[in-house]
């Protein structure tokens, strides 16, 4: 007789609150089992052969919480609710004129009414106190039209508890990239936001330098008045894929600016660093995009209008024997599991709707799709590996390499069967680094072939489904705590307290009882910020993506360890960084009894 799906209250309140699809009054999810079917038919609906049989195959890859699609599948596919299936969005180019900024904040409040996250690039606006070419008004600048966002964003998230992700970005050289950086200081400002600044190639040279540093912007758009007589250089703007003449505002040292960006995250969390210039040379679609933006928390960098739709392998489903000298991971099983799981993915494609017409456009186009993992640390506890040890990450490599492969393996007999993502261009997608990375035979597959998803591997948070699926640890993140308490949002947007208790601890209390631990059980607090770097580097190279990861610092940490911690994840190859070190501007949403810790991300910010 197998187990209850369920073994802790707030598992089964996550799925009643967020998942079971009701309809007023009418509950039509008895049970998580419901809940599967439902999604599994009507993912399984967009098959032109054998519904029966792939609707089998999805349910059993949804069972026992192996394969956790995104909240938004799970909550949407197969309900009559008039809501999108994809979690994550970055939406168009902000036209610098009050048509194009409100038109744009349309946009979002569409795509945020649907149950999207969005992420914005907010630099093709002019920087504070410059004037309009056209009609000589005065600028009030990027953060004064964010905080009309961030209203915007706030009404909707009173309307549910789904609602109310979004990301902003500015590039480093926008002349007002130091009002960016200062705006978290306010504990009241831009609350619904993630913020992120773009760092270049070229300013991390000029910080290598200790080198002056322009901030620039399009001369175009600037009013010969206010811009004459200054310096000129070429950049590839924000919204543009030509070079064009951006006038110098200002001179800044790199190091100056860099200390900035650091102190603040050293303080408030905020703003996280892109390197977008990595980002732009490692995308598989370089060769016909500019990505400007991420997602709310980070892990897809998209084009304008791009969307993704997320789901992650809970890798805990797959240890055999845990706690013993015969534990082992099926890699086959997981294997077999990803190959259904990118098959589910790229049906949602098909099967959701869009809130606006060119993002349906972009993601048919594209078909992409954010294949990760999560319950990483719980597992490797199983296994008896420590998080944080040389063999955590070797292991991690290893599990994430499997599953990227598989992956692309999977996507090519997609292609076989259904037909190449219809951008697909076999000379120029062959030639990105990403792809000739992958191993001899999956390049000339992909050649031979084609390939259905431009990408196909994305970390995720996945906080609330990790909390569905029995509290796993989330993501790629070591364990919180054994026994914690948790602040999650209502529908009715009060919060609540929960008690948890880590997966793998009473996996090993029902097996061992009160036995001392082992080693390999550790806890977030017992990590060094350089494990955290050191686990997200291991997973890089299998992701296609990018990965969303906190670095959490200890308070005592000293602000020049603190700061170079930014250096080595772009030494070490990373598209992105985030920190959270405890401050009195960012809320609890994690703590103990005897740690108060404050955590920056809370898991209705993922819109899963």
């Amino acid at each position: 007789m197998s187990s209850p799906p369920f073994s802790t209250l707030v598992s089964e309140q996550v799925w009643d609150s967020k998942y079971r699809y009701r309809d007023g009054d009418t509950s039509h999810d008895q049970t998580i089992e419901d809940t599967w079917r439902r999604v599994a038919g009507a993912v399984a609906g967009v098959e032109e052969h054998y519904q029966e049989h792939w609707a089998d195959l999805f349910y059993h890859s949804l069972e026992h919480f192996r394969f956790l699609p995104g909240g938004r599948i799970l909550a949407g596919a197969g309900t009559q609710h008039d809501v999108t299936l994809f979690n994550c969005f970055v939406m168009g180019s902000i036209d610098d004129s009050m048509d194009g900024i409100f038109d744009a904040l349309k946009e979002g409040a569409l795509t945020m009414q649907q149950g999207g996250g969005v992420g914005y690039d907010f630099s093709t606006l002019r920087p504070q106190g410059t004037r309009a070419k056209r009609v000589g008004g005065i600028a009030s600048g990027p953060v004064s039209f964010m905080r009309i966002w961030d209203s915007t964003c706030g009404t909707l998230l009173s309307t549910g508890a789904r609602r109310g992700a979004m990301m902003a970005t500015l590039r480093c050289d926008h002349p007002d990239i130091e009002a960016f950086i200062d705006t978290k200081k306010d504990p009241h400002e831009l609350r619904h936001f993630n913020l992120s600044v773009l760092i270049s190639d070229d300013f991390m040279q000029a910080l290598k330098h200790d080198a002056d540093w322009p901030l620039v912007f399009p001369a175009k758009h600037l009013n010969e008045e206010t811009s004459g007589g200054q310096m000129v250089v070429r950049r590839v703007w924000s919204g543009s894929p030509d070079e064009q003449d951006c006038r110098v505002l200002k001179v800044v040292k790199a190091r100056a600016l860099w200390q900035k960006i650091m102190q603040a995250n050293y303080n408030f969390a905020e703003p996280g660093v892109l390197f977008i210039d990595r980002i732009n040379q490692q995308n598989n679609l370089g060769y016909r995009e500019q990505i400007s933006a991420t997602n709310p928390c980070g892990e897809i960098p998209l084009p304008p209008y791009g969307a993704c739709n997320l789901g992650s392998i809970n890798l805990t489903q797959f240890v055999q024997q845990p706690f013993s000298l015969g534990v082992e991971l099926d890699m086959q099983a997981i294997s077999k599991t990803v190959e259904i799981a990118v098959r589910l993915l790229d049906n949602v494609i098909n099967l959701s709707q869009f809130p606006l017409e060119a993002q349906r456009r972009q993601a048919l186009a594209t078909r992409r799709i954010g294949l990760g993992i999560t319950g990483l640390a719980d597992t490797l506890i199983m296994l008896g590996i420590r998080y944080g040890e040389p063999d955590s990450y070797e292991k991690a490599g290893e599990i994430m390499q499997a599953i990227c492969h598989a992956a692309y393996r999977s996507s090519i007999s997609l292609a076989r069967e259904k037909g190449s993502f219809p951008l697909f261009d076999k000379e120029a997608y062959c030639q990105q680094p990403f792809i000739q990375s992958l191993p001899e035979d999956i390049q000339q597959d992909i050649a031979a072939y084609g390939i259905r998803n431009s990408h196909l591997t994305a970390i995720a948070p996945a906080g609330t489904i990790s909390l569905l699926a029995n509290n796993i640890s989330s993501g790629l993140e070591p364990v919180f705590h054994y026994d914690y308490q948790r602040k999650i949002l209502q529908l009715d947007g009060s919060y609540k307290t929960y008690s948890l208790t880590d997966y793998a601890f009473r996996a090993w209390q029902q097996v061992h009882g009160d036995q001392p631990l082992p080693h390999y059980f550790v806890e977030n607090n017992r990590l060094l910020p350089q494990a955290h770097l050191d686990m997200q580097a291991a997973i890089q190279p299998y992701v296609d993506s990018a990965i969303s990861k906190t670095i959490n610092v200890p308070e005592y940490f000293s602000f020049n360890e603190f700061q170079t911690l930014y250096q080595q994840a772009y030494d070490m190859g990373l598209k992105g960084c985030t920190t959270f070190r405890p401050n009195p501007v960012t809320g609890a949403i994690l703590t103990t009894e005897a740690d108060k810790t404050r955590h920056c991300c809370s898991i209705e910010r993922e819109t899963d």
